[in-house]
């Protein structure tokens, strides 16, 4: 988290990240949030609301759940305070219904490591969070004890959650797992596409560590 921003900038680019991920398609009304740490909570988007919301809309909930602001925070208020729990690192929250990813998961499959961009998320896969109903401690734990060791997760008949260093990881992570769902999805209606294996993800992976971030000398 970029500890120069102010709560105003937080809210901006909150409120600026619901309006890209509804104008792209990869979220439509109300059925996504989104979040941004803050202070010993996080700022997230209200229940029911979606890119029509302004910054005075976002809520304010502490860590031990006392909330803070004009409506009522999104009803996944929980599982995006479960990443933050497990993930200091993690700074930003989305989640979206995104057609492909949400049709993965109401198949009840992962993404395995069909195309090695899957390490976008941080592993060897996407995993799949089992099914619970939206809203409950149940969903809160799995969603908590996938981001552990991941930057997304699909949920079972639901969605897709993806988290960051800031909001414009989390968005990176969202967009990339999304398109790897659609092209996953295209290659199943031919076959199962074959997997690569641990040794050559590991190689992935430790490449992902670095790339992008090494200046021209």
């Amino acid at each position: 988290m970029n500890p120069a921003l102010t709560e105003e900038q937080v809210r901006a680019a909150l409120v600026d990240a619901v309006r890209r991920l509804d104008s792209s398609g990869l979220n439509r009304g109300s059925t996504g949030n989104a979040s941004h740490r803050w202070q010993d909570g996080m700022l997230i988007t209200p229940t029911g609301m979606g890119a029509e919301l302004g910054p005075d809309d976002l809520v304010f909930v502490h860590d031990d759940g006392t909330v803070h602001g004009p409506w009522q925070p999104s009803s996944e208020w929980a599982f995006h305070r479960a990443a933050y729990r497990v993930r200091p690192d993690m700074a930003a929250v989305l989640h979206t219904h995104a057609v492909h990813a949400t049709a993965l998961g109401c198949l009840g499959r992962h993404l395995p490591a069909f195309h090695y961009m899957v390490a976008v998320a941080g592993g060897d896969d996407v995993p799949l969070v089992p099914y619970a109903t939206f809203g409950s401690e149940a969903l809160s734990m799995g969603v908590g004890q996938a981001l552990a060791q991941r930057q997304a997760c699909l949920l079972a008949q639901h969605g897709l959650v993806s988290g960051g260093s800031s909001l414009a990881q989390a968005m990176k992570v969202m967009q990339e797992i999304e398109s790897l769902c659609q092209t996953y999805l295209l290659a199943l209606a031919v076959g199962e596409p074959p997997v690569l294996p641990a040794d050559e993800m590991a190689r992935v992976l430790e490449k992902f560590r670095s790339y992008g971030r090494s200046a021209r000398r």
